[in-house]
């Protein structure tokens, strides 16, 4: 039986850049509100595109992803724009930052199951130094529309993300439809939940 791992790999390895090289859209529009030096982390980076935007303004960026491919991509494409972005190959569910190392982590469209998700939003929320900022944008549970998993095991909702970052202080908590173009990956109509935090 494939593993997940083996799945993404496959999809990376044989589908030229899957999300395409454009940073993620929400991360983008909160650019004037995130930081322009520190570290930065990454978590279920693929291929490199929300890393390198962020090494290009001026942030040390680690970017983690279980997905050799996805990684290899990473580092090909921050040399293409003449940053240094550090990739960890590892399984974010599993894998633990040093604890308040980090003025900004970022999750971007990480899918995981009911029993990885909650330990792994912990271990981001510690990786927060203070005044640390957290980013977070995933597909929201309810009816599939034309991308994202096709089960509510790997979807998100507004008080699954209360509970999972109680004690940072949100700053935006928003659900609703938006038009995705990102890559062949990520293309159409899908229904989004999107996280903005800060720890105190």
């Amino acid at each position: 039986m494939t593993s997940w791992r083996d799945r993404w790999q496959h999809r990376y390895a044989t589908e030229p850049w899957l999300f395409g090289r454009a940073p993620n859209l929400y991360l983008r529009s909160l650019g004037c509100r995130l930081p322009r030096a520190g570290r930065a982390l990454c978590l279920g980076e693929g291929e490199g595109r929300n890393a390198v935007w962020l090494a290009r303004r001026g942030l040390a960026v680690t970017a983690v992803d279980f997905a050799p491919a996805a990684l290899a991509r990473a580092r090909s494409l921050a040399a293409e724009h003449g940053v240094a972005v550090e990739t960890i190959e590892a399984d974010v569910a599993r894998w633990r930052a040093p604890e308040a190392a980090f003025d900004l982590v970022t999750l971007i469209f990480l899918q995981l199951s009911p029993d990885e998700r909650v330990p792994a939003h912990r271990a981001a929320m510690a990786a927060l130094a203070p005044g640390g900022l957290l980013v977070l944008e995933a597909f929201a549970k309810g009816d599939r529309l034309a991308c994202g998993p096709r089960s509510d095991d790997s979807r998100y909702d507004e008080a699954m993300l209360r509970a999972d970052f109680a004690g940072l202080e949100i700053l935006e908590l928003l659900a609703g439809t938006v038009a995705l173009e990102e890559g062949e990956g990520h293309r159409g109509p899908a229904r989004v939940v999107r996280l903005f935090a800060r720890r105190g």
